[in-house]
């Protein structure tokens, strides 16, 4: 079933489907032009199909909004999207966006935006759902919330300050790290440093640890000192170090400084190894136990919401002291293994005798050739007094091998999107007649 009135953040991460039912990506946003003296015009959707490619939607060729679906004539140009001078997203750029009543009642601000059919294949902006600020000493809880419409706000945000991200923040919160760094460098540079500025930095250091390593360089050089410090410090060991590595060495002197001191030691120690060795790729987290340590404890920690499969594939035994460099290294249990003896079990008697460390030093492309050579999905990294200092990840590896480019050029690439009809070459408005409003022609 179609509706004629939809409010904007519930459209995020939207399924879009063709008319054969097959579903050709996700809503992403909402494009709109403003209008002298009337409410803006909606010209389209940005739609993320595989490959994390964003796309322009023409409003014209949607067929149907409604049941948490969106419906097109399936025609779908790949060209990547490209906002284009006066065009306004409405989750990126209006949500947090503060007004004022032109009834002089008080300030707002934009928590969400309807639109509306006009008329057949034709939207607009209908009301905002506004929030007032708090009042009263209460130091929890929220204003009053109201509907206006368009012609009865007025924008407020004075020149220079940072328009809140805390709604649109909340419409990201479901999205994936990769998905949510993707989102990020698809924001204009400005609104990208105002949500980067509110996010939590356990969440900013998810996203960075996806992103290209120019543009995490340019983000975190944007952030001041201490609270860059503070992201750092949630990233893996070895992808602060890498990134470190990037800055200018006073710079990365300076975070360094400012890390919690556990922290920094940990990507002290990775900065010292060469980027192309098995100490430059590894991890210095693995899960570290000793050989009295039962089937049952080993279980409990690889069952950890935040620990990565690939950690969590084995576990690793070492004579005391339990944190890298440890004690000697006595092997590896896997998970799998675990699962086949009782909760009591000694880890010590279920060691792999067969799987042989590598040393820090050993090349990036011998590492390789052992994961693949014996199918592992990660590798334990000694030092020269067989200490265990870290584990290669199978994903540590594949970063190291694909090109620098590679999120940025996998999103380049046309990938096959399943559409009833071939797609078009133009970005135009209606199917029908290849208007796209005042606004003119997208070529």
């Amino acid at each position: 079933m179609s509706a004629t009135r939809v409010f904007v953040a519930r459209l995020a991460g939207c399924s879009v489907f063709d008319p054969a039912g097959d579903r050709v990506g996700r809503a992403r946003d909402v494009l709109v032009v403003y209008r002298k003296d009337e409410s803006p015009t909606v010209v389209g959707l940005v739609v993320e199909v595989p490959g994390k490619r964003r796309v322009f939607l023409s409003i014209g060729r949607v067929t149907s909004i409604g049941s948490g679906q969106i419906i097109t004539t399936g025609l779908i140009n790949l060209r990547r999207f490209e906002q284009r001078g006066g065009e306004v997203r409405v989750i990126a750029e209006l949500l947090g966006r503060k007004v004022g009543l032109r009834d002089g009642s008080g300030d707002a601000v934009i928590e969400d935006v309807a639109i509306e059919e006009v008329a057949p294949g034709e939207w607009a902006v209908g009301d905002l759902f506004l929030r007032r600020p708090r009042t009263g000493a209460a130091p929890f809880g929220k204003g009053a919330t109201l509907f206006a419409s368009w012609n009865q706000t007025r924008e407020k945000s004075a020149k220079g300050e940072a328009q809140s991200a805390e709604q649109l923040i909340a419409t990201y919160s479901d999205l994936r790290p990769a998905d949510l760094a993707s989102t990020l460098l698809d924001l204009p540079e400005e609104r990208r440093l105002e949500v980067a500025g509110e996010l939590p930095d356990e969440r900013l250091a998810d996203a960075l640890e996806e992103m290209p390593e120019q543009e995490q360089v340019e983000l975190i050089t944007r952030l001041g000192a201490e609270r860059a410090a503070d992201v750092l410090d949630q990233m893996q060991p070895d992808d602060a170090a890498d990134l470190i590595a990037q800055l200018p060495e006073d710079r990365g002197e300076e975070l360094l400084d400012l890390m919690q001191p556990e922290e920094a030691d940990d990507v002290r120690m990775l900065l010292a190894y060469a980027p192309d060795t098995a100490g430059g790729l590894m991890t210095t987290e693995p899960i570290i136990v000793s050989a009295d340590a039962t089937v049952a404890e080993g279980l409990a920690l690889i069952r950890r919401h935040e620990l990565a499969p690939a950690l969590g594939a084995a576990v690793c035994v070492t004579l005391p002291p339990y944190e890298p460099p440890t004690g000697r290294f006595l092997g590896v249990v896997h998970f799998q293994r675990m699962l086949r003896y009782p909760p009591h079990e000694r880890l010590g008697t279920l060691l792999d005798t067969s799987l042989e460390p590598v040393h820090a030093s050993t090349s990036a492309a011998e590492v390789s050739r052992t994961l693949a050579s014996y199918n592992l999905v990660s590798l334990p990294v000694v030092d020269e007094n067989h200490r265990l200092v870290g584990v290669v990840t199978i994903d540590d590896v594949l970063d190291y091998l694909l090109p620098d480019d590679w999120r940025s050029t996998a999103a380049d690439e046309p990938e096959p999107v399943s559409t009833s009809t071939a797609a078009i070459p133009t970005r135009s408005g209606s199917a029908g007649s290849g208007r796209r409003t005042s606004h003119g022609t997208r070529r």
